[in-house]
Parts: structure tokens; sequence; C-alpha cells
């Protein structure tokens, strides 16, 4: 008799009057806040403009959503098209039912519309947003916990799940693997975190770091589901997704680093170009107050010269140059102008 466990939700809807609320649906939603916000602060950090990872998380979410619902939809495929099965329930997401493998490939198509758009590097935003695409995972999970969905092989450790009983389900205690990818998503944004400020991780390299080290917990925790799936070799075949696209990860990384090393040092280059026009106007300012200051003193140096000049002409007749200056008024018919000065 197991004394301690995971209980799951009695019904995993509220009602809100003619509204449903849907647990799977809010951790989604939940998720993708999580990832845009973060990802958000790790963009700025990076030198790039506030609002930019929201702003191409506009084309990317629903790319996402429709990728990883066709995948789910393609690879189960009897759930939906089978005798007896209502193809109409493709369409229902809200019961649950996201391949992350479509999702990621499917948003990153969305994502490449975005920063096409916005004249950004798809690698870098990739980068900033690695960590906080995990955490989404991490949140998302628990989606499967309350729509009683994806648990492991039945076990009597403390933590087993239960499960009550239900459509192609029976009750009983089981491995809570939801938790368990719940877990390991958080632990994959701790590594891409501190290995990008550790490694200085660019070109997409922190996010291929992430997809590999999610793939590597994927291959593990997916072995333990009992949920149907279509085998190939004694193998789910989400097991093989992991595997094929864990190579490829590890591969690009290595490629990568050899062809394209260090980090990018403009990600954005809207936020470079309005860097390099304030510059250019602080020179320009400074160029200014200086011509400014330049005419001030040879204003201030004529003048000078201006003001020292009667007294010049004035030693001038008051000496030997005297009598000329009377002769040349005398021989003009006007009155000298030493009579003036009396």
């Amino acid at each position: 008799m197991n004394l301690a466990f995971i209980p799951s939700p009695s019904t995993g809807v509220i009602e809100l009057g003619p509204i449903p609320l849907r647990g799977y649906a809010f951790c989604i939603i939940i998720g993708v806040f999580v990832a845009v916000w973060f990802g958000n602060k790790r963009w700025i950090a990076r030198g790039g403009k506030a609002g930019t990872v929201a702003d191409i998380a506009v084309w990317a979410v629903p790319f996402g959503l429709v990728g990883g619902r066709l995948y789910h939809v393609i690879t189960d495929y009897q759930l939906y098209f089978s005798d007896g099965e209502n193809w109409v329930d493709a369409f229902k997401i809200w019961e649950g039912g996201l391949g992350i493998w479509g999702a990621i490939a499917l948003g990153a198509v969305g994502a490449w519309i975005g920063c096409r758009r916005r004249g950004i590097p798809l690698p870098a935003w990739a980068d900033a947003l690695a960590p906080g695409i995990a955490l989404a995972q991490a949140i998302g999970r628990w989606g499967n916990w309350f729509n009683q969905e994806l648990y492991g092989k039945p076990t009597d450790v403390p933590w087993a799940l239960e499960i009550s009983e239900g459509t192609n389900r029976v009750a009983g205690t089981y491995h809570p693997t939801f938790l368990y990818e719940s877990l390991w998503c958080v632990g994959v944004a701790v590594l891409v975190v501190w290995a990008d400020r550790r490694f200085k991780l660019g070109h997409g390299r922190a996010f291929a770091l992430y997809v590999a080290a999610y793939c590597a917990g994927r291959g593990w925790i997916e072995y333990m589901r009992v949920d149907e799936a279509h085998h190939v070799l004694g193998l789910r075949l989400n097991v093989w997704t992991a595997i094929i696209v864990f190579v490829l990860a590890v591969t690009y990384i290595v490629i990568s680093a050899k062809t394209r090393p260090g980090r990018e040092e403009i990600v954005e280059p809207a936020v470079a170009d309005l860097a390099k026009d304030g510059e250019k106007t602080t020179d320009a300012g400074s160029s200014t107050d200086a011509d400014a200051s330049a005419d001030a003193s040879s204003t201030d140096a004529d003048a000078s010269a201006d003001a020292s000049s009667p007294e010049t002409d004035s030693s001038s007749e008051d000496g030997a140059g005297a009598p000329d200056a009377q002769a040349t008024g005398s021989e003009a018919g006007e009155t000298p102008q030493k009579a003036d000065r009396s």
C-alpha cells in the first residue's frame, strides 16, 4: 500500500460561467510569458532593444503551436483518424497533445520571418531565448498533470503520481514523468545560462546546447512512458527523434565553434545605428562649441585691437607726427582733430 503520492486534480477544467478555464492552456500561456520575459532580459543584456523579443514572438508562438499540434496529430494519427475516432478532435488543442519537436521546428520558421522583418540575426535571437524556452517547457509540462496524461510505469515510490480511472487509463500510482521532465528543463535552463556566461556562446550555440541537453533528458524520460506510441526497432519514435536531434545539435556546436568563434558584437543593427548617430551628434555639438569659443576669442581679440588703436594714434599725434596731422587738416580746410581732444 502506497502511503505517499502526488494527487492528480479531479478535473482539468474550471467552469467560470460560460467560460471554461483549462489548466493545460493556462500552463502553456504562463510558459510563453515567462519565456518572453526572460528572453527580453537576456536580449537587452546582449545590446538589443526592449520589446524586440516580444515582437518576434508574435510570429514564433502561433507557428510553434501549429507545428506542435501537427507533429502530435501526424505521429499519433490513429487517435483521430482510425475507426470510431472523430477527426474533429485533431483541432482540440486544449485537450492536450503538442509535440515539442514540431513546435520548435515550425516556431523557428515563424521566428525567422520576424527576425527578417526586423533585420536581426536569427541565431542571436535564439540564443537569448533558449533558457526561457526550457523554462516554458518546465511550466507547460504541468498541463499534463491537469489532464492526467503522459505518466510513466507503475510504481510505489513516495513521489508516485496517482491516476484516477478514466478514458484510456487505469487507476493506480505511476512515475510522474511530467515532473521529471519539468525538473530536467529547469536544469537545462540553468546549464545554458551558466555556459553562456562562462564561454560567451554565440551564433546559435546557446540554443544548440539547450536542444542537446533537452534531448539527453527526453530520451530516458520518454523510455519510461506507458502511453501508446509508434515504435521503430524496439524504441519509441520520440526516442529516435531525441537521438537524431541530439547528434545534429552537438555537430552544430562543434562546427560553429570552429567556423564562427566568439559571440556577435551587434545583435540589433538599429540600436547600433542609433548609438552611432548619438555619438555623431555629440561630436558635432562639441565641434560647434569649440568653433563658437574660437569665434568668441577672435572677436575679443579684434575688439581689443580696435580699442587700443586710438591710443596708438593719439600717442603718435602727440609726438613727432603731430605737425603732419595739423598740416593735413589745414590743407583740407578742416579743424584739426587735436582741438577736439582738448
